[in-house]
Order: structure tokens, then C-alpha cells, then sequence
């Protein structure tokens, strides 16, 4: 059935009446439109029912209210709202295709929008949530499943490392699903949208999403080496020029933190409720460009080679480097993800 526009009368009130309206492709768990106005065609979503529609609102018009602060902008304009419907009228953006060399200007981009939020905007965004000791337990399980011995100090470094992202300082608008896919290339600069799980955190936790392969996403990518640390540098100079200061802290501990949780392994709507690791020794499954099994392959090869020599994560190296050995033997068809976005 097709759906309605949500177009009330507030928004006709500010707005105006829409001449004509096409839906566009979205998740589940909104509908999207192209609406064409009398001053110029705008995008309407609307966040759908559901047990968390509201907080998923409250989310992406705080976040974007917050993203207004940048200069150059780094998301849509919000132009009108209609909470009643949980309707959002954003600015339309031209997307042109990604260059080879896309991550750097996104890497730039990413760190600007961290960068609006301030001290001060404590609370206007839940605070990020990071791995916890059932993931850690759930990785150690997997890794006996694998017939991977775990060093005798691994549960102690996997505590800690649990630990450290918890209490990770920080309080950047993190977008929360910076994925490929939304990001929007436009002749004046990359733009994010669908900021619906938003929160306010470290931002090396989303830093980390270039190194890691886009764990919450359906397009993972590892760039090459000279490539990644271009963007990772692109980042890190954006975010000394909006803040004035350098970028505290490194990304091994994120890094670690995505590999352990296996929500991170499935899309959004199936993130609760299940242990996925534990699934991965029995089935494999795929979403978007790879299968689970190339997704945690690689995370587990960029990790071993992150914590080695590590003062805290040693023994976690050998043990990611063991169960990767494990599962490539154990599954040789296994491919690596791609470099490059589709």
C-alpha cells in the first residue's frame, strides 16, 4: 500500500503546499520522500512506529540541531518539523558518485561534525554505550568453539579494555551509524544523514570505523594502507582546526571494542536479544557486501596486528591472530572484504 505524505498543516504553514512527491528507497524503520515545493525540493522522513520510534526521533532532531553549528555545513538543513508524526523536512542534497579517494574528505568531514558539540551539551544526546562483559565472555566462548587456546591473560585484558571505553572521555556528536550510504558527496563537501542512533562519546569510537571496516554497516571496506592514513590524517587536522587541540588517544582500544561485539555483526534491527558470535562456528550469513565470518576475518586480522606488543592487549594479539589462523583453515573459501565501496 502506498503511504501517505505526512504533510500537515503546520508544515503547510511554513512550507507551503507540496506540488508533487516521489518516495525514495530507506530502511525499515522510516519512509522517505522527494517533495517539490514552491522555493525548492526538499526531502521528508518520517521515523515509523515502533517500541523506540520516539527515542529515534528525539535522536536525529537533536543531532541535527546540533550539526547546524558547523561551518561548512556536514548535514541537510532542517527546515521543519512535525513531531506529532515524527516528520522531519530536511534540505535536498545533490549526491554525486565517490571518488577512489572518498574516505579522506569524509574522514575531514566526520571530524567536524564531532567537533560542534561541546562541553556544554552534556545531556542533549545519551552518552555512547561501548562493549560489556557479556561481550567479552561471548568472544571467549567463540574463541574455544574455534579450538583457539586463550592466553591466561586475556579475560583480565579484555575486563580492562570494557573498562576504558566506558569511561572513554569525551563529547563529540557522534553520528552513530556513519556509514557508506549516509554520506552524501555534494559539490561543496561530504554531508551525513539518518542521525537516528546519535550520542555524544569519543569520537576515536567512530574514527575507528575506517581502520575496523564499517562495523555497523552493510558496506564494509578496507582501504589501503597509504589511503587510510591520509583520511585518518585528514581527521585528525580537522579536528586540531575546529577544536584547537590535538586528538588524545589512539585507536587500538576502539578497535578492540568493535571487534568483541557481536551486534556488530548483524543489521540494526537484529542487534538485541542474541549472541552472534556464537553463531558464527555453525552458519555464516550475508549482509550487504560480505558474509559475517569475512566481517569478523577481518576485524580479528586488524586487531592482531593493532595490539601487538601492546602493554594491555598482548595477549590478545595472539589470540586474535590464532582464532583468524583457525577459521581461514577451517574455511578456506572465506575472501577478503573488499577495498573499495561499491
Amino acid at each position: 500500500m502506498r503511504s501517505r505524505l505526512p504533510w500537515g498543516d503546520e508544515l503547510r504553514a511554513g512550507l507551503g503546499a507540496p506540488r508533487r512527491s516521489r518516495r525514495l528507497g530507506s530502511s525499515p524503520r522510516s519512509r522517505v520522500w522527494r517533495v517539490e515545493t514552491a522555493g525548492a525540493p526538499v526531502v521528508v522522513k518520517q521515523i515509523v512506529d515502533g517500541p523506540d520510534a520516539d527515542e529515534r526521533y528525539a535522536r536525529e532532531l537533536a543531532a541535527l540541531r546540533l550539526a547546524a553549528g558547523a561551518d561548512p555545513a556536514v548535514a541537510p538543513a532542517l527546515l521543519g518539523t512535525a513531531p506529532g508524526d515524527r516528520v522531519l523536512v530536511l534540505e535536498h542534497l545533490d549526491h554525486q558518485h565517490p571518488t577512489g579517494d572518498w574516505i579522506v574528505d569524509y574522514a575531514a568531514a566526520l571530524a567536524r561534525l564531532h567537533a560542534v558539540a561541546r562541553p556544554e551539551h552534556t545531556g542533549v544526546l545519551p552518552r555512547w554505550q561501548g562493549p560489556d562483559e557479556a561481550d567479552a565472555a561471548s568472544f571467549l566462548r567463540l574463541a574455544a568453539a574455534l579450538d583457539a587456546p586463550v592466553p591466561p591473560g586475556v579475560p583480565g585484558e579484555l575486563d580492562g579494555l570494557v573498562h576504558r571505553l566506558a569511561r572513554a572521555p569525551g563529547h563529540a556528536l557522534l553520528h552513530g551509524d556513519p556509514c557508506p550510504g549516509n554520506d552524501l558527496h555534494t559539490a561543496d563537501g561530504t554531508r551525513f544523514i539518518d542521525f537516528e542512533q546519535a550520542s555524544l562519546g569519543s569520537g576515536l569510537t567512530e574514527l575507528a570505523y575506517l581502520r575496523i571496516g564499517f562495523p555497523t554497516c552493510w558496506c564494509v571496506t578496507a582501504a589501503p594502507a597509504p589511503l587510510l592514513e591520509r583520511a585518518e590524517a585528514a581527521y585528525r587536522t580537522a579536528w586540531r582546526t575546529e577544536t584547537g587541540d590535538e586528538l588524545h588517544g589512539d585507536l587500538t582500544d576502539p578497535c578492540a571494542g568493535w571487534l568483541i561485539r557481536g551486534d556488530a555483526l548483524v543489521r540494526k534491527a537484529h542487534r538485541t536479544g542474541t549472541d552472534h558470535l556464537a553463531r558464527i562456528p555453525v552458519r555464516d550469513w550475508k549482509w550487504g557486501t560480505v558474509t559475517a565470518r569475512q566481517r569478523l576475518v577481518h576485524r580479528l586480522g586488524v586487531v592482531g596486528g593493532m595490539t601487538a606488543g601492546h602493554d594491555g592487549l598482548s595477549g590478545l594479539s595472539a589470540l586474535c591472530t590464532d582464532m583468524r589462523r583457525q577459521m581461514l583453515a577451517r574455511w578456506p573459501g572465506l575472501r577478503p572484504v573488499p577495498a573499495q565501496r561499491p
